[in-house]
């Protein structure tokens, strides 16, 4: 069979590939053809700086020669091998590399193959926890069946994860396929509720999981959130002390927390767990996209021993999880994570963000009183910087104008690629960024906010 030209490249993608949040009516192909470091390269060879590491996956660059050739020589070894009742010695060193680096207390891993997975796997332990565990008040154990979510929350797009997920815009179309769960209010630190000052945010907030918490704390199994950071609702950032305050009603309660760092883990937002930064230990801690540096699939959900020991004992007391992914664990993949970390070592890649986080906030402090941007906001090398139609209301543009899109679409005429979420121009770079490549990216931001906001 003959090499396929560009232009039947491209025809198939518009017809055939049904590609992930795209309106295929309107689909214009964009082919990465290959990649080197923090810039991509498309089938007409140019070149674009990868804003948003490859949907928040990229870590290290492309083609990093340490994950490269870990990848190849775990090739040499077994490609794949099934993780029900067998394994490979690659993933069994990323289990306990993992153990190693995560917060203290998180001792086990379970391997599946996606951020949604992650999730999936750790909505069924917390419930299937309670109904095992050995409690000193066995009449509570049936009870807790339910979750807690934020409003505005996104944890991937099966359906649990859907459940638990709090976008309208997504998830509206598959509400009668769900399960209830309790919701709590967006902790959005720009968008403060009516009569609340942003010094009397915490609080505000805190109140309001404790008020829900004590009034059906019998019936909740876990609580969910992505600490620090609200991705996809638009990099929405919680108050600072938010994250340790849930923890500690979690415990006060008797509900489970689960930590979400799908998005915000791997070193995103300055640390290498956003759990970090407020001493948090959540009972299950979900990791996926940067776990392999962006290279192949792979996702885990860590967990207690405490949740551990509950789901120990003989056969016969169907005490086991009865959960399980095809390519979970991936020998390809562990060997692609475990490279990962030590280029996280040896690089001393968390040192180095130091400099490029302050540079990106200087940059932010500028755009933020650009007139039509309501919020320039950051968490580590994570930023999301809002469009607003009215700077003094917060009043946004109409959702059909697509003005984040647009600002996208003046950026990759710069080289610059990124991908908004709504009129949220999402910076999301490598961790390997460099300080000019970053100035790159933010002044193709820049150029298109004043193409785009002038249009009426």
């Amino acid at each position: 069979m003959s090499e396929p030209t560009v232009e039947e490249l491209k025809r198939w993608d518009r017809q055939i590939y049904w590609h992930g949040f795209t309106q295929m009516a309107e689909h214009e192909p964009f082919l990465v053809e290959r990649a080197e470091g923090c810039s991509l390269f498309d089938t007409e060879g140019r070149e674009y700086l990868d804003g948003v590491s490859s949907l928040w996956c990229n870590i290290h660059g492309h083609r990093h020669r340490r994950i490269d050739d870990a990848v190849r020589a775990q090739l040499d070894r077994v490609a794949h091998c099934t993780s029900l009742g067998a394994g490979s010695p690659t993933t069994v060193e990323l289990a306990k590399r993992l153990v190693d680096v995560a917060p203290a207390g998180l001792e086990h891993v379970f391997f599946s193959d996606s951020g949604s997975t992650a999730v999936e796997v750790a909505l069924k332990i917390a419930f299937q926890y309670f109904q095992q565990r050995e409690d000193p008040r066995p009449d509570t154990r049936p009870e807790k069946i339910k979750f807690v979510a934020l409003d505005q929350a996104y944890h991937g797009d099966t359906l649990g994860a859907v459940s638990v997920g709090g976008m309208e815009r997504f998830h509206a179309t598959y509400r009668p396929l769900l399960f209830d769960v309790h919701r709590l209010p967006t902790p959005d630190a720009y968008r403060l509720p009516e009569g609340v000052s942003a010094d009397g945010a915490l609080d505000h907030y805190l109140a309001g999981v404790e008020a829900l918490l004590a009034e059906h704390h019998r019936e909740i199994a876990a609580l969910i959130l992505e600490p620090l950071v609200q991705g996809a609702a638009g990099m929405i950032m919680h108050p600072p002390g938010y994250l340790r305050g849930v923890r500690e009603l979690t415990c006060k309660y008797d509900v489970l927390l689960i930590a979400d760092e799908v998005a915000v883990g791997m070193g995103r937002t300055g640390t290498m767990f956003a759990c970090e930064q407020e001493d948090v230990v959540p009972d299950l801690l979900c990791l996926a996209k940067g776990i392999t540096g962006g290279y192949l699939p792979l996702a885990a959900t860590l967990a207690t021993d405490e949740v551990w020991q509950a789901f120990l004992g003989d056969y016969s007391e169907l005490k086991t999880f009865f959960h399980g992914h095809s390519y979970g664990g991936n020998p390809l993949a562990a060997a692609a994570a475990l490279a990962t970390f030590d280029v996280f070592e040896e690089e001393a890649t968390l040192e180095g963000l130091k400099p490029k986080i302050a540079r990106l906030g200087e940059h932010l402090c500028r755009l933020a009183e650009h007139p039509h941007v309501g919020n320039a906001r950051q968490r580590g090398l994570m930023a999301g910087i809002e469009l607003v139609d009215n700077k003094a209301t917060g009043t946004p543009y109409a959702w059909e104008e697509r003005r984040g899109l647009a600002v996208c679409d003046h950026a990759r005429s710069l080289g610059v690629w990124l991908r908004p979420l709504g009129d949220v121009v999402v910076v999301m770079p490598p961790l390997s960024i460099s300080l000019d490549q970053l100035d790159r990216i933010i002044h193709a931001v820049e150029q298109g906010i004043e193409v785009v906001t002038k249009k009426r």
